[in-house]
Formats: structure tokens, sequence, C-alpha cells
């Protein structure tokens, strides 16, 4: 499975693409309005980096607080390093930018395997303003290139971090749970499946379910993984759920089994929202909860067959 739609909605601005929206001749709008998506077509005239320098020199950047990085290559699979440092150089420029999304990308312009992510550690240290990150991208196991990072660091204003992978390395979830994020309040990982990289273990996600770290920490994410259940039997008694807001367990391979160490474990009627969508759950099991949690939001959406014995995660290529 893959990633089938662009972003419509970002940091709570609304997705403007900024070269159909600058070609097309139309007004643009204010540069604090929208959230900025720049990217190129597959037989763009111009590179990433000539679209970079166009929305710089055409739209007010001082007042731009959202932006959102789109396809970066026309012939295959290419590192992210060069846009990144065009990024990074034009940092001055960006002095409202709140939050940035690296890779809206879907399948038709290129499985999340083949997005060839790297060190974004650099993002972090050279945006110390930013609240909202959400990375996508391949570990580096099935590309020719570094592949997702990130080293352990200090930022004080970060709110919300998302990393997007059919393959996350447990070294992304170390270097997170080695960092500190005083008022980090959502946190979600996409893990994947070790085909493409994703080599997590129990002991890589304990820090984010023991409490100890991320104190203003009001939702989690742990997602998109083929041993769901398990993730599920070590969050039914973390002791981080009590102060949690809103959790997703969903887009993996979770069944019965997932969902009844969930109900027997500590009480989870104070949530939100419980999101389980993609599962392959019976519909005795999504009654069972559906009783247990009436309060809750509960999405229960995208099942599959229980008996089915091909399970799969919502993205893995």
């Amino acid at each position: 499975m893959t990633v089938g739609k662009h972003v419509e909605q970002f940091h709570g601005l609304p997705v403007l693409a900024f070269v159909p929206a600058v070609e097309g001749g139309a007004a643009l709008p204010d540069a604090a309005a929208v959230a900025w998506k720049i990217g190129i077509e597959y037989d763009s005239p111009r590179s990433f980096v000539e679209q970079w320098q166009r929305f710089l020199d055409t739209v007010d950047t001082e007042r731009v607080t959202a932006v959102v990085v789109g396809e970066w290559s026309v012939d295959g699979p290419d590192s992210f390093a060069r846009p990144l440092a065009a990024i990074l150089a034009a940092a001055g420029r960006l002095p409202a930018l709140r939050a940035l999304f690296i890779g809206d990308i879907t399948y038709e312009e290129s499985e999340i395997s083949w997005i060839d992510m790297v060190d974004v550690t650099p993002v972090l240290t050279t945006f110390p303003q930013l609240e909202e990150l959400v990375v996508r991208g391949a570990s580096g196991e099935t590309v020719e290139g570094e592949g997702v990072s990130l080293k352990p660091l200090r930022h004080d204003r970060l709110r919300a971090l998302r990393f997007e992978s059919g393959g996350l390395p447990a070294a992304v979830l170390r270097a997170v749970a080695e960092s500190e994020f005083p008022v980090l309040e959502r946190l979600e990982f996409w893990l994947g499946v070790e085909m493409y990289g994703g080599d997590s273990t129990p002991a890589d996600y304990a820090p984010f379910l023991d409490g100890s770290r991320f104190p203003a920490l009001r939702h989690l994410g742990l997602q998109d993984s083929e041993a769901q259940d398990d993730i599920a039997a070590a969050v039914a008694h973390a002791p981080v759920v009590a102060r949690l807001e809103s959790l997703n367990l969903s887009m993996g391979v979770l069944t019965d089994k997932g969902a009844d160490a969930l109900l027997e474990g500590q009480p989870l009627t104070h949530l939100k929202a419980l999101d389980l969508h993609h599962h392959y759950l019976t519909e005795a099991a999504q009654q069972r909860l559906r009783q247990a949690l009436p309060g809750v939001a509960l999405d229960l959406s995208e099942p599959g067959d229980p008996d089915d014995q091909w399970r799969y995660v919502a993205v893995a290529e």
C-alpha cells in the first residue's frame, strides 16, 4: 500500500501549490493565509532549487508561516540534500516559519521507499522557532543515499513531530528519545516493515511509553507496524497513556489479540480519540471496543479480512 493523496491542510492552513498558482496568473493570497507548497512536475523545465528561488522572489516570505515541500526529482530517486541546502540558506528570509512538511509526494510521483531523504537535524537547528515538522521518506535501505536520520538535540519550540516511512530506522526513534523537546505535544511514527528498513523493537519505543520523556505530550502515534498487536499490548500498560488525549495505533496489522490487550489494560475512556483504522479485527472485537469506549472518537475504518493470511500494513513500498 502507498500514499495516494496530497495534503490539503497543514498547520491549520489550506495548502496552495505555488507553481500552478503563479503560472495561472491569478492574484496570490496573503502570504500568511496559506501553507505554500513548492514542488516540480515530472516535465518541469525548472529544478526544485529554481522554483524555490522563484517562490522567494515572488511571495512576501517574511510572513510565510508554513511550507510544504513536494516532489524535487524528475528523473527517479534523487537526494533531498540539494533542496534542503537551498531551504536552509533561505532561513533569514523566513523568520515567521513555524511549520515544515518535507515530502508531500504520492505514489504516482514516487513510492515512499524511493523518496531519498537525508539527515533532517539541520532543519531543527536552523529554524529554532519551528513548531511542527513532518518528514516523509526512505530509510536508505532501498535508495542510493543517506536515508532519513536525526541526531539528538534540544529544541524549545517544537510542538508536533511526525516521521512517515514504509520502514523507519530504529536509529530515528532512538534519536528522538534522546532529544529534549520540552513543549512537544504530538509525536507520531510510521514504523513500516523490515523489508524497507523498519528495524525497531519494543525497546526503541519504550522511552515514549514510560512517561519519562516529553512532559507536554498529549498525542502519541505508533503506527503502520507488522507488530501492531505487540505495540497495543505495550501501550495497554504504559504510564504515558494516562496523560494522553489521543492515541493512534492505526495502519498496521492489528488483530483481535491487540484489541483484547487494549481492553484488558488500563482504562482508555479518558481519551478523546483512538485511531485504529486499517485493521484486521473481527466484528465482535470491534463491537467490544465500541461498548467499552462509548465517549471516545473511535476510528475503525478500512477493515481488512480477519481470516486473510496475507496481512499488510497501510504504507510500505
